[in-house]
């Protein structure tokens, strides 16, 4: 079934145009034109301005008019999707205490049930078989356009349940209470909590975190069973640094609750007994500017990994006693970049990475000695997962490559043997012999060598005949691991080479990775990717203007640098909720996340450099009389991460001001938020969406 014809899109109506409304700003001198400054409603996070929501409404008219040709395209690629997902799939059980747990997809459901049963000993404990429901995500969305299951904590004890549940896609969540045997809720803790909530190890209270009306996860506070939530004690409260967010947590051997709070690139942690979390919290270092540290505990020490001394992060030793004390156990190295470490009770497993690639290491506590868990491929992601007993008998590892299904694996440590528990099932069919991976090191304009990891298949011919997709995101210190994705086989099969770039920005290939693409050096990030289609292309995998490019977030922020500066590379790019008008962001301390980014970004508010680096490179306020490529643009109306602003104007302005007649769509989830639409069918009928966009603007 072929995408539609270009007879059918002549016959499509013309773009909605949004009204220019004269705006400016001036600070540190510089005078600033924002004409579609009207479409940031000034009630947010209320949006009722009728003005805006008719703009919305017609671009999102505009985009199912021209998607409406494609309709059984799209639902091709959906269907194809679909069938290489096992729909009645469940996760391999893990034990916690006197249980086996996991969840389970049923066939037509969008969402997961969970599931637990008693251990017995036998080997039918690592089958998701027999098993009592104890919560179902499905009879908790009914009814709702969105749905998502943000924290599920059961008690220590085994018989309390936590969920944290958001049904708007405002990140802002219910916390509810529930009797696991009965299934009723025992009651409500709150309506604005985050993340992950704690349990007392007596399972009599549960420690969690709240945002307040700027998004902000300011404090952590002990709710005792049964008590009144307006009462409840507060652990710790963030009020020195509005910029720092709090987060709670439980040490793996389930002696402390640590509460901790930071920003991007600084955090301090406190820490209470795990059954007496109204004790005063003991302070283990002083927050330092740039140093971060994360804690674990295991034999009466703390477990350290730091970058208070090396930019690769080092591992130290500290008794709890004088938890400012901190003892080197393994140096910082230059090639050895140590993202974490969980204390266990016969080894400390640390998560490293090494030329790009992860590293998943146990090391004794008493000889130091060190093992690596040995996997086979040269390109692959790996980590420890799933492992919430102190002294499990083997240790949970997932594992995927871009051509390996997704695997779990348990390490046997005493045989130094992996046993394969699970290997991710394609119901209708997959070949991986079909396919190969190239790991390529293409050299930016300053000389810096960029990884990127290549999907292909056999018979694709570097001669410049083919297609490309390339995908990166590069910010935050976060990492694309070259990993499966089953979706992508609707375009690795239809011509498509699909490259992930390992740009700076991310941590990929060490810390200094992440430092080389935030603040002054932000651009290295644009850069890269430019540089890196270039290479690619350079070594035959397509031509330009026949390459797509996708990035979300931050990564959108990133599609929208590159089309500025490079637009004939590209035939299609897919933005999606994008951080594009970043400038207005930054200079807006009371949006969210502004205080909080200003370590990743530069805070142009006081630092007049900050301010026209920024202004230098902000996709919206560097929209120029250019031709772009085809462009979708998506966007979530309740995202609190990028409002839906951002990719409003920035759609207005390139309309407004493009030279070329290239479709330019924009899709606004009126419901959803940050990630979309929720529910897995959704979901993934929006990325078939996405691929149904790339594939109509470069065809065969």
């Amino acid at each position: 079934m072929a995408p539609a014809s270009a007879q059918q899109e002549s016959e499509l109506p013309k773009p909605p145009v949004a009204e220019q409304r004269p705006h400016s700003f001036e600070h540190h001198g510089i005078t600033v034109e924002d004409p579609y400054h009207w479409l940031k409603d000034q009630s947010y996070p209320k949006v009722d301005d009728e003005d805006v929501l008719d703009y919305l409404k017609a671009e999102n008219a505009y985009f199912e008019a021209h998607m409406a040709p494609h309709k059984e395209f799209t639902e091709k690629l959906f269907q194809e999707m679909k069938a290489r997902i096992k729909e009645d799939d469940a996760s391999v059980p893990v034990k916690d205490g006197d249980y086996m747990y996991w969840s389970a997809f049923k066939e037509g459901t969008q969402y997961r049930l969970w599931y637990r049963k008693p251990v017995t000993g036998t080997d039918a404990d690592v089958k998701p078989e027999g098993g009592t429901l104890i919560y179902d995500e499905n009879a908790e969305a009914e009814g709702k356009e969105y749905y998502r299951l943000g924290g599920f904590a059961v008690s220590p004890d085994g018989t309390k349940l936590a969920t944290m549940v958001d049904d708007n896609g405002a990140e802002r969540f219910k916390l509810v209470l529930r009797d696991i045997e009965s299934g009723k809720i025992i009651e409500t803790v709150t309506e604005v909590g985050i993340g992950q909530p704690v349990w007392t190890r007596g399972s009599d209270g549960i420690v969690y975190t709240e945002v307040n009306d700027q998004w902000r996860s300011y404090r952590a506070l002990y709710h005792p069973l049964g008590g009144d939530p307006a009462k409840d004690h507060v652990v710790y409260e963030e009020k020195e640094d509005v910029a720092f967010t709090v987060g709670v947590g439980m040490s793996t051997d389930e002696q402390f609750i640590f509460i901790e709070t930071g920003e991007n690139s600084s955090d301090e942690t406190r820490f209470v007994p795990s059954d007496d979390p109204t004790a005063e919290p003991v302070l283990i270092m002083r927050r330092r500017p740039d140093i971060q540290y994360d804690v674990d505990a295991a034999h009466g020490k703390f477990w350290i990994v730091t970058n208070d001394n090396h930019v690769n992060f080092r591992l130290a030793e500290a008794d709890p006693a004088n938890p400012g004390v901190w003892n080197t156990v393994i140096a910082g190295s230059d090639r050895v970049y140590i993202q974490g470490a969980t204390a266990h009770r016969d080894h400390l497993l640390l998560d490293t990475r090494v030329d790009g690639l992860d590293q998943l290491i146990l090391r004794d506590y008493e000889s130091g000695e060190e093992e690596r868990v040995p996997f086979a491929e040269e390109a692959y992601s790996a980590g420890w997962a799933g492992n919430p007993e102190y002294a499990p008998d083997a240790y949970r590892i997932g594992y995927s490559s871009m051509v390996t299904p997704s695997t779990v694996y348990d390490y046997h440590a005493a045989e130094r043997k992996l046993e394969t528990l699970k290997v991710q099932e394609i119901p209708s069919g997959y070949d991986p012999e079909l396919y190969t991976v190239d790991r390529l090191m293409i050299e930016a304009r300053d000389g810096a060598k960029v990884p990127v990891s290549v999907m292909r298949r056999k018979d694709f011919a570097l001669d410049g005949t083919g297609k490309l997709f390339v995908y990166a995101y590069g910010a935050y210190g976060y990492a694309i691991p070259p990993s499966f994705s089953t979706s992508r086989l609707s375009l690795v099969d239809r011509g498509f080479a699909y490259a992930i770039a390992h740009i700076r920005g991310g941590d990929d290939m060490g810390y200094q990775w992440f430092l080389d693409g935030k603040l002054k050096k932000r651009t290295n990030t644009f850069n890269d990717f430019v540089d890196v289609t270039r290479g690619l292309i350079a070594k035959g995998y397509a031509r330009e203007g026949r390459v797509a490019a996708q990035g979300g977030s931050a990564g959108g922020e990133l599609m929208g640098a590159v089309v500025n500066q490079a637009p004939e590379l590209f035939g299609a790019v897919v933005a999606d909720v994008p951080f594009v008008d970043v400038l207005n962001t930054m200079l807006d301390d009371t949006l969210p996340l502004t205080p909080g980014e200003w370590n990743e970004w530069g805070n142009p508010i006081t630092d007049p450099e900050a301010f026209k680096l920024i202004l230098s490179y902000s996709p919206y306020d560097n929209v120029t009389a250019q031709d772009y490529p085809p462009m979708l643009i998506t966007g979530g109306l309740n995202d609190p991460r990028v409002t839906y602003w951002e990719p409003a104007k920035w759609t207005a302005k390139l309309r407004a001001t493009k030279t070329d007649d290239n479709l330019l769509l924009m899709k606004m989830n009126m419901g959803a938020g940050h990630g979309g639409k929720s529910g897995r069918w959704n979901s993934l009928y929006e990325t078939a969406e996405a691929y149904t966009f790339v594939l109509t603007q470069i065809a065969d």
